[in-house]
């Protein structure tokens, strides 16, 4: 257990520092061809990254516990940001979605932050409701409706695989905690006839989904993954080199955000994306033994919230990049170009490695109490 938090740490800051590396390489073409200068994207997450840490400090510093009493105002809060961004004039759009809030020369995107305050909302209910989680009003509907509201409004804006993210892994959270299992399939699956229906009615969704099963007919639509996999194809076993990728000359559209997964195969070769796998498959382990040993049901229930969001946003985007899934917008966690992503990303870890902290805290009592015990007995 004492191993396990600085395991993580480790891990992270892998995948920081390969983040870096092929950020500076896989923006540099777009830097030069936009901004006339190379580094542009790079500095800015650099800025990021700075930002990401103080906040990753912050959350690492406090006591879990605090965020189950600050749940209500947190997720007030982040439901207003959400709100805020589909208003006029207020909201940036982007190639048709309305996800950012300008801030100067910089953006934010609250979809991002409903991430965290998804967890601890839900942690914290369901610890709360207890025993009383196994009823259908505290466990399924009350929960269940603070769940769509954040889902629906970022489905609005529209963000799709943001919305299937924050339906997994509360339908996770709420299962742990206690939701009766028979209503929870029953709200999944009525969820995912609507979800289903939804993509089918907008044609940039459908278009995604009909490329990834027939791509030969939608040659347009499935451009992206093409691409993708011939980034795959060039870097081989080992890479055509650090700095040397064709497809980030504009064959690659996001090559520096959602894509940079294919950059990283293509320079660096399989064997890097393997590395970057495992590297997630070892968060993943740390994750679930800090969450199994957290001292309370909402430092497990949050743990558990903090590990999958982070996985599983990872597996998402690596099924898309190598054509496993069909094409979303999520970026790979500590490695993608993106403020938000990055600040959530390690705000998550801090709250993760104070949930440890807790839990070594507490075996190192239940220690003493058992020596004292046997002091006691001689």
């Amino acid at each position: 257990m004492r191993r396990t938090p600085t395991i993580l740490v480790g891990i992270v800051l892998l995948l920081l520092a390969l983040g870096i590396v092929m950020l500076a390489s896989a923006s540099s073409v777009k830097g030069t061809a936009v901004y006339k200068d190379s580094s542009y994207f790079l500095i800015r997450q650099l800025i990021w990254l700075a930002v990401a840490l103080v906040a990753g400090g912050f959350t690492a510093s406090i006591d879990y516990h605090k965020w189950q009493r600050w749940w209500i105002p947190l997720s007030a809060l982040s439901i207003l940001l959400l709100v805020m961004v589909l208003v006029p004039g207020v909201g940036t759009e982007i190639n048709g979605s309305h996800r950012w809030l300008r801030l100067g020369s910089f953006s934010a995107q609250p979809s991002e932050f409903s991430k965290f305050a998804m967890i601890v909302m839900l942690s914290a209910w369901m610890a709360k409701s207890g025993v009383k989680a196994g009823t259908f009003m505290e466990g399924i509907l009350k929960p269940g409706v603070l769940l769509a509201t954040m889902m629906g409004l970022v489905f609005l804006e529209p963000d799709f695989g943001t919305t299937v993210l924050l339906a997994m892994v509360g339908a996770a959270i709420m299962f742990s905690g206690g939701s009766p299992a028979r209503y929870l399939v029953i709200g999944i699956l009525a969820g995912m006839i609507l979800f289903a229906g939804a993509v089918m009615h907008d044609p940039v969704r459908a278009g995604r989904v009909l490329a990834f099963m027939y791509p030969e007919k939608y040659p347009k639509a499935a451009y992206h993954l093409q691409q993708s996999e011939q980034a795959f194809t060039l870097g081989g076993p080992w890479g055509v080199g650090l700095g040397e990728s064709l497809q980030k000359h504009f064959y690659l559209p996001e090559a520096h955000t959602d894509f940079i997964l294919a950059i990283i195969g293509e320079e660096l070769g399989l064997a890097a994306t393997i590395l970057v796998v495992l590297l997630f498959a070892g968060f993943l382990v740390c994750g679930t033994l800090i969450s199994l040993r957290a001292p309370d049901n909402v430092g497990r229930l949050m743990g558990m919230g903090f590990t999958l969001m982070t996985t599983l946003q990872a597996a998402i985007n690596i099924g898309v990049v190598t054509g496993c899934l069909p094409t979303k917008g999520l970026a790979l966690p500590f490695i993608s170009y993106g403020g938000s992503s990055l600040i959530v990303s390690i705000m998550m870890v801090g709250a993760l490695l104070n949930i440890a902290r807790q839990g070594v805290m507490t075996e190192e009592r239940a220690v003493v109490r058992a020596a004292r015990d046997k002091v006691r007995w001689v």
